[in-house]
């Protein structure tokens, strides 16, 4: 079983005269519904999580739950930053949880999950960016389920390294940031990002030596050799693993989609992905950064 608590970066700036596109029939996700289901969602109520299944509107949703997966976030429900793609709201985000590590390590332990991915949304009012939060909820997860393997999802923390390795001073499993997209469409997509910050972050927990993740949406405005060149960019650095997902509008006021990518295209990038040398590449139009992420995470002779 998985359970993910995981990053979320963002809400958009308004895109005015934005046109949201029928979906194709490749992108129909099955309604949310069944016991599983129900006992994740009243398992979430009870300990007063957010999720980013339901902040970021995630179609796999219902698939995960559905067999008692969920994602989670933590550092509250609010981001500072304004990403065009993300439904996430942003804001001046509320004080910080303290007890927050200790409910997620609980719900961790009732579900009885072996892959935890802890995420959160982005701080950057805070010094360490919620570094300390994070690296206590794994301490917390690993206190209460030591069989657990447990991914992160983190911010970039503005760059600073020092926070980067509070959490790596923790010992997560894997090491998860996401690039989102092509370092042209930065300005657009992710304005308070930086592209070569990004991969830097990466390329600092390789050389600790942990294993490292990233993501990518496609459909935003990038084409398939932007994204060839960003997955040679990750594997320069040693990045593991890699998931490509279609990107999808959450709401008019959000970025519109591009193109819908073919299932067909999905295929062509994993092959060259594994190619280039990644350990695993997840590439499919649902694909989400944290979907099947326990499959993701295992050596070659365990899947």
């Amino acid at each position: 079983m998985l359970l993910v608590v995981r990053e979320t970066s963002t809400t958009a700036p308004a895109v005015s005269g934005s046109t949201r596109q029928a979906r194709p029939a490749w992108l129909k996700a099955r309604v949310p519904g069944g016991e599983d289901y129900a006992r994740v969602k009243e398992l979430v109520a009870t300990h007063r999580l957010h999720t980013v299944c339901e902040e970021a509107r995630c179609p796999n949703m219902g698939e995960c739950w559905g067999r008692g997966t969920a994602t989670f976030m933590i550092l509250g429900d609010t981001c500072t930053r304004s990403c065009g793609f993300c439904a996430v709201k942003t804001g001046r985000p509320t004080e910080l949880n303290a007890n927050e590590p200790n409910r997620v390590a609980e719900a961790v332990k009732v579900l009885g999950v072996r892959h935890a991915v802890i995420t959160s949304v982005n701080r950057d009012e805070i010094v360490d960016g919620g570094a300390q939060i994070f690296a206590e909820t794994i301490r917390r997860v690993r206190e209460l389920s030591s069989e657990t393997k447990i991914e992160v999802l983190i911010p970039d923390f503005q760059g600073e390294e020092f926070a980067l390795n509070i959490v790596l001073d923790a010992f997560p499993d894997v090491l998860n940031h996401n690039l989102e997209t092509i370092p042209r469409l930065y300005p657009r997509v992710r304005p308070q990002a930086k592209y070569n910050r990004s991969v830097q972050l990466l390329d600092r927990a390789k050389r600790r030596g942990f294993v490292t993740k990233t993501g990518l949406m496609l459909g935003i405005g990038e084409n398939a050799e932007e994204v060839v060149e960003v997955m040679k960019d990750v594997r320069e650095i040693g990045c593991d693993i890699l998931t490509l997902g279609q990107y999808l509008q959450p709401t008019k006021n959000h970025l519109p989609v591009d193109r819908f990518v073919h299932p067909d295209e999905f295929k062509a990038l994993k092959e060259i992905g594994l190619a280039l040398g990644f350990s695993h590449v997840e590439s499919g139009p649902l694909v989400r950064s944290s979907y099947r992420a326990e499959r993701q995470a295992l050596g070659p002779g365990e899947k």
